[in-house]
């Protein structure tokens, strides 16, 4: 599963005028931190606040046109200023893509780019060779989650306790988060589960959600 260069994201996941991506180089961080910190200022607390740490991305990163780690994280700029970051990560045992972080700037919110941008990003994945897709969203907002629903992401369930923000001023609590995923490959090629293999609990949660009839009879 290899990274995209930037000119090859450029045609998997093609910008609106004016906007660009463009390669995340060392020389760029610090400026990239600094506007993280306005367009996002929650980002200082819980697991997204790994994108203000230099040692982050010089550990875990792509820098410098290197695409041997497992973190892909690219600057979007309008008319040479930087407006935005989407970040991913690659799973490569289970040929799975995460959906790390997608920011835009107050300014260019509401344009629909980041639908476009998820919906595209099934490209990227297929290049890769990745076969699912997944993403968290936060619930004390529900900008993240139409933005997901919207690209075509279905709503897995939810993690309790998942991640840590600030619900009140000076109060950090464990916080809920929706799980979201979709698939890269047709439903024909996934297994369906035996019902004889869940708890009742488990097999209605799954009735629920994906339906109570297999996408392709059982071997």
């Amino acid at each position: 599963m290899k990274w995209p260069q930037i000119h090859e994201l450029a045609k998997l996941i093609p910008l609106p005028a004016g906007y660009q991506w463009v390669r995340l180089d060392r020389a760029l961080v610090t400026s990239l931190i600094k506007c993280l910190r306005v367009w996002h200022p929650a980002i200082t607390i819980g697991v997204a606040s790994a994108y203000l740490q230099n040692t982050f991305y010089e550990d875990k990163v792509c820098l410098d046109g290197d695409g041997d780690k497992d973190i892909f994280a690219v600057p979007i700029t309008f008319n040479g200023e930087l407006v935005g970051l989407w970040s991913v990560e690659r799973e490569v045992d289970s040929l799975a893509i995460y959906g790390r972080l997608l920011v835009l700037a107050p300014a260019h919110r509401g344009t629909k780019l980041s639908v476009q941008i998820l919906t595209d990003a099934d490209n990227v994945g297929l290049a890769m060779g990745a076969q699912f897709q997944y993403a968290l969203a936060t619930l004390s907002i529900p900008h993240v989650q139409r933005t997901l629903e919207s690209a075509g992401y279905q709503l897995l369930g939810f993690f309790p306790g998942y991640d840590r923000e600030e619900v009140s001023p000076g109060v950090v609590k464990r916080v809920y988060h929706a799980v979201y995923g979709r698939l890269l490959v047709p439903k024909s090629e996934v297994h369906w589960p035996d019902p004889k293999s869940m708890t009742p609990k488990a097999s209605a949660l799954f009735a629920l959600l994906f339906g109570d009839e297999p996408v392709s009879p059982a071997p």
